[in-house]
């Protein structure tokens, strides 16, 4: 899947005005003309934000993909802070190392000296999409194409599960001893209108794989963060809304934006969403209730 390049790092730039898509919600700021951003994930202590960019193909190994560097209040860092990765996506960290979702290896980078340190080759995987850390400092990673979970686990990267019920894992976050999957289910193609998916449930224990709530398709899903109360947040990559996902399965839009909504982040201290807009080029800051 080849998507339209954004404007050229030169370009870019902070936006105050409001979004005319972002529905009834001012941004509180955007950063424009980036290179198809994926994900977005806060580090508190660093007071960063760390921005994956695809910056060409979503599958290609073309060494053009990078990670960014944004403060909380839309200024840039470092445009390019790491280089040289292909299609980077999901991201995730434990203590001093950031981990990245490429395609079919977990990039592990030493965030104090700036540098990959390791990639952890994923034999036979061909969609590597998010990451998520769990409090033992395991990473799993969604692969998307093969309804496959992977793990890094005492310096081994290797399949954890494979199931259909996942139903094309995306977005990916652990909980009360479970870990919590946005399906982006079947994306429409060629007149074909796809199948939208739902939030599953993955027990850490036993690997048992379960709808969240009543299964109801909600959408294209790809980034998930939770909200607090048994809620959640979730981005539609197919058609573009970011909605919050209720324990029962029952959902509602929070913020309207065109096709392409990403990886997002929530900081629930703030009350801030953080959605990367891979196709517009943009990342956006909201404030939600």
């Amino acid at each position: 899947m080849r998507i339209t390049l954004a404007a050229s790092l030169a370009a870019l730039s902070v936006l105050t005005a409001p979004a005319a898509h972002a529905a009834d919600r001012t941004p509180l700021w955007e950063v424009s003309g980036l290179k198809e951003p994926e994900s977005v994930l806060p580090h508190a202590e660093a007071n960063v934000l760390y921005v994956s960019q695809v910056a060409g193909d979503f599958r290609a190994k073309d060494g053009v993909g990078f990670i960014a560097k944004v403060s909380p209040d839309g200024k840039l860092i470092d445009a390019e802070w790491i280089k040289g990765l292909n299609a980077p996506k999901g991201l995730a960290r434990v203590e001093g190392r950031l981990f990245v979702a490429d395609i079919d290896e977990l990039v592990e980078i030493d965030i104090a000296k700036g540098e990959v340190t390791t990639r952890h080759k994923a034999e036979g995987a061909v969609f590597l999409n998010d990451a998520v850390a769990a409090p033992d400092g395991r990473v799993f990673v969604s692969d998307t194409a093969t309804n496959t979970l992977w793990v890094l686990a005492d310096g081994r990267f290797s399949p954890w599960l494979s199931h259909e019920g996942l139903k094309g894992p995306n977005g990916l976050l652990v909980e009360n001893g479970r870990l919590v999957v946005a399906a982006i289910g079947r994306l429409p193609k060629d007149g074909d209108g796809g199948a939208p998916a739902n939030l599953v449930a993955v027990n850490l224990g036993s690997k048992a794989v379960s709808d969240l709530g009543d299964g109801r398709p909600v959408g294209f899903l790809d980034g998930l963060a939770a909200l607090g109360g048994g809620a959640y947040l979730a981005s539609d990559y197919g058609r573009g809304p970011v909605y919050r996902i209720a324990s029962d399965g029952s959902f509602a839009i929070v913020a309207s934006f065109p096709p392409g909504t990403a990886d997002l982040a929530y900081d629930a201290g703030k009350g801030v969403a953080y959605v990367p807009q891979s196709k517009e080029g943009k990342l956006t800051a909201l404030r939600l209730p």
